[in-house]
């Protein structure tokens, strides 16, 4: 089996591998000319270790090779020869009674359509983990023992043991693996995966297509890589990783586990020289709540938060592009007790600074579930202090934007000069048109001109837009108004809050 181009494709030889989406990942190689005068100090290389041998060797009898099976049960043939299990019909011809062919041409037909005396099929998955505590607590990915029926694991002796699923977690594709031994098994610990620098040397073990016990090194390429998930935390490396390397470790040279090796950028389902592995900071309390109670609870803020742009960066009023913009705050949350506002953009998070959005959830997760912390956010150009109490994240949190207001009174369209839209207050011909709720409020773009910034930023007919530049907007007239007024203060964008498709976003559009 392949990876799909241009993908990210975990790492395991399961037949239950994920595979995400990456666009515009791409690998630059840049070289410094020599004999140029800087007034910086020069960086040097540290020379590569001799050999990775006597590091291999102390380590490979703390790694193991994961094996989870699953059984699959063919589909039962109808009754009375209804079918060959594919939909199709029994052939139009019947063998006579007592005919030496019937018994066999029943076994033939029978297989052909999985019938009924078809065995069960087993269906194995290849994968790595490693051993964490000496009496038999291993760690490996989700992804490895998902749907597992039967798991069992194989030490660097060869020893073959059954394991018992002590816990999982898919959010961050982790899963504890326990099995019974009359001997203490060789552990390994978790390193601090914060101290690890790009370009540092790192070694990875694992079981790539089967092959156990196989060791491959390169250096730590970059850091705080996402492949979409609320809590990603890769490490990226060019160590070979293959499939059947998913779950084992990555270690630095201190011989610590600073990650857990998941996922390949591959356009061929081999080595290319991206891997990612789960960093251990990330990891390590997970695996420690699921070692102690078999699950993990997170942190709970109540916030729906959208990456920032410059553009939208600059509408905020803020220097550059940082922090965590709030679309929603959900009812009755840490948020909105802590009277979050929409529109606030976080900047720090118990003592933390938020440089992303994506960096947000992580942060809140890790926060202990009821403690006070302070929080900064960016609010009408100017910071402001909150104090939040963090709840504990349920799968039904969901935030939700606030209740809509009465409905307004409707007005005809209205084409906005500059921004390529038209515009009209809420009716009830606006409403059947686009689907929009009894209740809802604000202005509706009609339509939008495919050429201008606004169709660019993502604009489409059957948005509302609720404000403009942080201010409410009550009518049409009202929204061409303050575009008026913003191009004659000599204003290059404008700030509008969206509503579309039920979700609140910001979105700064050029004045053309």
């Amino acid at each position: 089996m392949t990876a799909p181009t241009s993908s990210v494709s975990r790492s395991s030889s399961s037949p239950l591998r994920r595979a995400v989406a990456v666009a515009g990942l791409a690998l630059a190689v840049t070289g410094a000319p020599l004999l140029v005068p800087s007034l910086s100090p020069p960086a040097y290389a540290r020379s590569a270790p001799e050999s990775f041998a006597d590091m291999a060797e102390k380590l490979l009898p703390s790694v193991v090779n994961v094996y989870s099976t699953q059984i699959s049960k063919p589909a039962r043939a109808p009754g009375n020869g209804g079918g060959n299990g594919g939909g199709g019909a029994e052939p139009d011809f019947q063998l006579p009674p007592g005919s030496p062919f019937e018994q066999f041409f029943r076994e033939f037909m029978n297989r052909q359509r999985g019938g009924t005396n078809q065995a069960p099929r087993r269906q194995t998955s290849l994968g790595s983990g490693f051993i964490i505590d000496s009496t038999g607590f291993i760690v490996t990915n989700n992804h490895v023992i998902d749907g597992a029926d039967e798991i069992s694991v194989k030490l660097h002796d060869n020893t073959e043991l059954s394991a018992k699923l002590i816990g999982r977690d898919p959010k961050t594709d982790l899963a504890l693996l326990k099995v019974e031994t009359t001997k203490p098994l060789p552990a390994v610990q978790f390193g601090d995966s914060d101290k690890a620098r790009i370009g540092d040397w790192v070694m990875a073990i694992g079981n790539p297509f089967g092959l156990g016990g196989t060791v491959t090194a390169g250096i730590l390429s970059a850091r705080n890589r996402s492949t979409g998930g609320a809590y990603d935390d890769f490490l990226q490396t060019d160590a070979s990783i293959n499939r059947g390397n998913s779950g084992g470790p990555m270690f630095d040279m201190d011989g610590k586990v600073i990650g857990i090796n998941s996922a390949i950028l591959s356009p061929n389902g081999g080595s290319v020289g991206i891997g990612f592995a789960i960093s251990s900071n990330l990891a390590r309390p997970v695996i420690e709540q699921i070692k102690n109670g078999g699950a993990v609870k997170r942190g709970w803020l109540g916030v729906k938060i959208q990456r920032l742009d410059e553009d939208v960066a600059t509408g905020f009023g803020l220097d550059k592009a940082r922090g965590a913009l709030v679309s929603a705050v959900t009812d009755g949350s840490p948020a909105a007790k802590a009277l979050v506002k929409q529109g606030d953009v976080i900047l720090k998070f118990d003592g933390r600074d938020v440089p992303e959005s994506d960096r947000l959830p992580r942060i809140v997760a890790d926060t202990p579930i009821g403690k006070p912390v302070d929080m900064v956010v960016w609010r009408n150009k100017k910071e402001v202090s909150l104090k939040v109490t963090v709840g504990e994240l349920k799968e039904e949190d969901v935030a939700t934007a606030p209740d809509s207001k009465e409905p307004s009174v409707a007005e005809p369209a209205v084409s906005v000069r500059g921004l390529g839209l038209k515009v009209q207050g809420i009716d009830g011909a606006t409403r059947e048109k686009f689907g929009l709720p009894e209740n809802q409020t604000g202005i509706v773009i009609t339509d939008v001109t495919s050429d201008s910034n606004a169709f660019e930023k993502g604009m489409r007919p059957g948005d509302i837009i609720t404000e403009i530049n942080q201010e409410e907007v009550k009518s049409a007239s009202d929204l061409a108004a303050k575009i008026t007024t913003a191009r004659d203060a000599k204003k290059k964008t404008v700030l509008l809050t969206l509503l579309s498709k039920g979700d609140t976003r910001f979105v700064a559009v050029r004045l053309d």
